[in-house]
């Protein structure tokens, strides 16, 4: 790989993109929201990323101090990476990033890939303008089903597959309706109401999506 190219200016914004500019950085964070992760795990959901730039790109995030990397305990004996404090403290720009971007979920392209976690920062957004960001939300769609720790301070913010345990609020919509929700068209409530959303539970986040 070729040496990493730097703005060389005395700019917080450039010194920002020194470390988090180059393609595919982002969203490796967006995946290590999640927790830790393989390698493996990392490659299958970033469809278009060679091995290569993939370790080419965790190496600078280990350096720039956003991830590192460690060894799991046996049995799992597998090497896992994670974000740091800093790495993590990219959420809000991710967050921005995605509302900023939101416009830009038109129809579905033949070519675009999807996976079912990708909607999980849009609907933490759209859980916390329905007051709902409270506890464990389980979300099923067809491409697969996730769950979202909707007031996590610290460690995952989301997961794949069911939730580990009883979720207080259970979402069952197509991403279609997501597209919708995260391009601000429609608000988890209404989707509710109308029916395009199914809703169970009865924690917190579902009585606000009924109630509110």
């Amino acid at each position: 790989m070729s040496p990493r190219r730097r703005y060389d200016q005395y700019c917080s914004a450039a010194r920002a993109l020194d470390a988090v500019g180059d393609r595919w950085t982002l969203l490796i964070v967006r995946e290590l929201l999640a927790g830790p992760r393989r390698y493996t795990d990392l490659h299958a959901d970033l469809p278009g990323v060679s091995t290569d730039v993939l370790a080419s790109r965790l190496k600078d995030m280990e350096r720039e101090g956003l991830a590192t990397r460690r060894r799991l305990a046996p049995p799992a004996a597998a090497t896992v990476y994670e974000l740091t404090g800093r790495g993590r403290a990219l959420l809000p720009v991710l967050d921005a990033l995605g509302a900023w971007g939101a416009d830009e979920l038109g129809e579905r392209r033949p070519t675009d890939a999807v996976r079912a976690h990708w909607f999980a920062l849009p609907l933490l957004r759209a859980l916390r303008a329905a007051g709902a960001d409270r506890g464990l939300v389980e979300v099923r769609l067809a491409e697969g089903d996730f769950h979202l720790y909707a007031d996590a301070a610290e460690g995952p913010l989301y997961g794949d597959g069911p939730a580990p345990g009883e979720p207080g609020a259970r979402l069952v919509l197509d991403a279609g309706v997501c597209a919708e929700v995260c391009r601000g068209e429609l608000s988890l409530r209404e989707a509710v109401r109308a029916g395009r959303a199914g809703l169970s539970g009865e924690g917190p986040a579902a009585k606000a999506l009924r109630e509110g």
